[in-house]
């Protein structure tokens, strides 16, 4: 299912890129369509996500969490991003640190680099490149909906596990593997 929402106006330079600003605006003006919330199917075991057209040539997506459930480990490598919770509630788990874009497999992280945000509905934030992040569903027994915006489209997301202060790099996904 393919659904579309309004990109914000832009001005002559139309083929500039999104800034942060700009992805956050549109993840929370998208959020806060409670019509298209509800066209989103929610699952009760898996998440479920529809593509959206984003501003700017950006990908976004529009993202049921059932409860418990989560993305692990994972950055977005090149692209910039933002995400707003639009129903329930999501946390995130990120690393306040810049890690190398590519070359390694195993990093030591160090202590104090743990950031940990719970995002109620109408919460969100931008982040950068190599930004690496957990986000999940910490309820029980409640869906959450979130709406995700990112430039440029997703090339890859890399997964890792994370065992103590111990990142590994797992697997790298391209498009092709999520849509």
């Amino acid at each position: 299912m393919s659904v579309s929402s309004p990109a914000p106006a832009r001005s002559s330079a139309a083929t500039a890129a999104p800034t942060h600003a700009e992805l956050l605006d549109f993840v929370r003006r998208t959020a806060a369509d409670a019509e298209l919330i509800a066209t989103l199917p929610l699952d009760p075991k898996g998440r479920t996500w529809v593509r959206l057209t984003g501003p700017g040539g950006s990908e976004a997506w529009l993202i049921g969490w059932p409860p418990g459930t989560g993305t692990g480990w994972h950055d977005h490598a090149e692209s910039v991003g933002a995400f707003v919770t639009a129903a329930g509630e999501l946390t995130e788990n990120a690393l306040a640190a810049r890690l190398p874009a590519d070359g390694w497999k195993t990093l030591e992280l160090t202590d104090g680099v743990d950031r940990e945000r719970r995002l109620p509905a109408g919460e969100g934030r931008a982040f950068g490149r190599h930004h690496v992040h957990d986000v999940l569903n910490a309820s029980p027994d409640r869906h959450a909906v979130s709406v995700h915006a990112y430039y440029p489209p997703l090339p890859q997301i890399r997964r890792y596990s994370r065992s103590g202060q111990t990142l590994r790099l797992e697997q790298v996904e391209r498009p092709e593997d999520w849509q």
